[in-house]
């Protein structure tokens, strides 16, 4: 009778240990905090005062993921043509292979930038309408090269669209590379411009997935290379020449985002873009920058924008921490507020509130979390390598990168940056679903998206100086987690 009775509760035993374990979510749990994990996996925890509860609501769904990830340009094209072999592999596939940031999406630009060595344009004849003369020649030894490499680096592949920052100045009416606007003479020659680079591109066995009509139609304070659309003139220059061009050239496939400047300005841009459907029928989706504010990702325009044409693209296309000078092989230097952006000097008085001293870690994570929170699905870094300098730059326009380099020392630091951003372009994929949750602590930001393989990827960025242990829980399961102070992480839940 002893015997039975102890296999009775033996058995019970284990019938509430499976009980048990049914109940518990299994997660992979990834880190990068102040204190120095780097997109580390952690599976100890110690349990903290503050509690949090998340629960994940997959049965409410939202927008569709484009992808993630930053821009080819000349300058860091430039760069890794003068590092060593190893370290030019090491850094693309940093940024491209599946165990790396795996990026999805990307960006590059047409004629010269600010992060260009030079000016320079596809169209050096002047006066040629008709585009005879047209040259990619300009790309062939950096900017080419990188791209082919990073595209055989990609397990996934990739996104590119593509954005001009000016015509030639031939092609302006004040005969410059800064400023000044397209003269009406020559709008289908630039909407030829737009296809003759699909031609080159892809002879060159590059496939350019869409554009952005004009990088920063407000100009950049005359500064560097631009050209001004007022919303209507753009939106005029899509209707009647560059989409219709796109459609008679056998492009009427690529994707042509709007505007492409700060959030701020949202609505009267969507309201003239989408005025008709006519004009609706060209533009595919919504480009935006964030230098508007340091931490203000501004929420209402971002919504308004999304209802405005709820079935186009909302990207963000650009953003860096500008005008500052990095810090080399400092991880600390990016946790902290005072490496902050241009606004907090050299904004008008008004403009100051949005603009405070703000860590560009914080920056990143905020911003991006946000984006996601308020139906924007592409966020796109800007260039993925610099110098010490912040540059090169013909300019001089300092800015930060996610990977730094000193190509005299053949060194290259990855900052905290680079893995802010692969919290996002690894784990959460594209065509994956921005899901629904409720979260406790509305000081802790949390972003949630189910993967086309049915994983789900939950970011949490905690800015605070507090450890915060977290209930996370999906379909009656749970786990209990601890997020560091001034951390960020990756909770990776299987299919279940």
């Amino acid at each position: 009778m002893k015997l039975i009775k102890l296999n009775i509760i033996c058995l019970l035993l284990i019938v509430m240990s499976c009980n048990e374990t049914n109940k518990q979510l299994q997660v992979e749990v990834f880190e990068t905090s102040a204190k120095g994990n780097k997109l580390t996996k952690i599976s100890e925890f110690q349990t903290a005062d503050s509690l949090v509860t998340i629960k994940l609501k997959p049965e409410e769904t939202f927008q569709t993921i484009t992808g993630f990830g930053g821009a080819f340009t000349e300058s860091s094209a430039y760069l890794l043509n003068k590092l060593s072999q190893k370290n030019r592999d090491t850094i693309l596939k940093a940024y491209f292979a599946k165990d790396g940031a795996n990026y999805s999406l990307t960006r590059t630009h047409m004629n010269s930038c600010d992060f260009s060595l030079t000016n320079y344009s596809y169209t050096p004849v002047e006066g040629d309408k008709n585009l005879e003369h047209f040259t990619i020649q300009e790309d062939m030894d950096d900017l080419i090269p990188m791209i082919k490499d990073a595209i055989a680096v990609s397990e996934d592949g990739f996104k590119i669209f593509a954005s001009p920052w000016s015509a030639a100045p031939w092609m302006k009416d004040n005969n410059n590379w800064v400023g000044g606007k397209l003269l009406p003479e020559y709008y289908d020659t630039w909407a030829l411009f737009f296809s003759k680079y699909l031609d080159a591109y892809k002879a060159e066995g590059i496939e350019i997935w869409g554009f952005t009509v004009e990088n920063e139609p407000h100009g950049n304070g005359n500064n560097w290379e631009s050209m001004h659309f007022s919303p209507k003139e753009m939106t005029d220059f899509v209707q009647f020449h560059l989409g219709p061009k796109l459609e008679t050239d056998g492009y009427g496939d690529k994707i042509i985002l709007g505007y492409d400047q700060n959030r701020a300005d949202l609505k009267e841009w969507v309201d003239e873009m989408y005025r008709d459907q006519a004009s609706s029928k060209y533009f595919d989706g919504t480009a935006i920058h964030w230098y508007d504010s340091t931490y203000d990702y501004f929420p209402e325009e971002l919504q308004y924008a999304h209802y405005k044409a709820p079935n186009k693209y909302l990207i963000e296309t650009e953003g860096c921490v500008d005008s500052e000078i990095p810090h080399w092989q400092d991880d600390a230097w990016y946790w902290k507020k005072e490496a902050t952006d241009w606004g907090w000097d050299w904004a008008s008085a008004e403009d100051k509130h949005l603009h405070p001293k703000y860590a560009p870690v914080n920056r990143y994570a905020r911003d991006i979390i946000g984006c996601l929170n308020n139906w924007v699905d592409g966020w796109v870094d800007w260039n993925m390598v610099l110098d010490r300098q912040g540059g090169p730059n013909w300019f001089k326009n300092w800015c930060v990168a996610p990977v730094i380099v000193d190509p005299d020392a053949d060194e290259v630091y990855f900052t905290p940056i680079y893995y802010t951003m692969a919290h996002f372009s690894k784990y959460i994929r594209p065509e994956a679903k921005i899901i629904g949750l409720e979260n406790s602590d509305v000081k802790l930001m949390v972003t949630a998206a189910q993967n086309p393989d049915g994983s789900i990827a939950v970011v949490l960025f905690n800015e605070f100086e507090i450890p915060k242990s977290v209930t996370l829980s999906l379909n009656e399961k749970n786990v209990e987690i601890t997020i560091d102070a001034r951390a960020i992480q990756t909770i990776m839940i299987p299919k279940l």
